[in-house]
């Protein structure tokens, strides 16, 4: 074996390195775009998370906004609403879990458990907020508000009817209507996601 085959032998070796770098850069350039497309847009990064100022509110009264293109209903309710939503045994509900995207899955769906606590932890108007997607859980229709058997939603279409915490009581719906990720922050302004 002379000195000339060995170097020989790592010119091939540096060829086939080359090209192999070289296709790793092309492909890695061809691929990238079709990658970079599945991340969303700005417009939908921008509404990932809001801020909704709720001061207006009164107690009884409820504000619905579009949030990921969905409407939610945030809720200010009264000492009676809240009083109703109490008396209910939850193992008499049709869906006794919370679906509160704030607890961890299987929490029951007591009436503190579906409410938005404040959040400087104050005692006694933590039940008061209630904030919930307001797609009916059967099939995506908007229920309505203070309506139905229970005072609290009712969905026209198929005769859901969901109690003053967005518990489903009566009717065809599956789950509870489910509670978004959201916290106050300070006294007035909540937090959507």
């Amino acid at each position: 074996m002379s000195h000339a085959d060995d170097h020989a032998g790592t010119r091939r070796d540096f060829l086939y390195y080359a090209t192999a770098g070289a296709g790793a850069v092309v492909t890695g350039a061809a691929v990238w775009p079709l990658v970079n497309q599945m991340n969303p847009s700005a417009d939908v990064q921008a509404l990932s998370s809001i801020r909704v100022d709720v001061s207006g509110l009164e107690p009884g009264t409820q504000l619905t906004i579009k949030w990921l293109g969905k409407p939610v209903f945030i809720r200010r309710r009264t000492e009676e609403e809240i009083e109703a939503a109490r008396d209910v045994d939850v193992s008499t509900l049709p869906d006794p879990e919370a679906r509160n995207a704030n607890l961890p899955d299987g929490t029951p769906a007591t009436d503190p458990n579906r409410a938005l606590p404040l959040g400087d932890g104050s005692e006694g108007a933590s039940e008061e907020w209630l904030v919930m997607m307001g797609v009916c859980t059967h099939l995506g229709c908007v229920p309505l508000g203070e309506a139905g058997d229970f005072g609290g939603w009712f969905c026209p279409c198929h005769g859901s009817h969901y109690d003053t915490a967005g518990r489903i009581r009566r009717g065809p719906a599956p789950e509870n209507l489910p509670v978004p990720p959201a916290r106050f922050e300070g006294e007035t302004e909540i937090v959507l996601g």
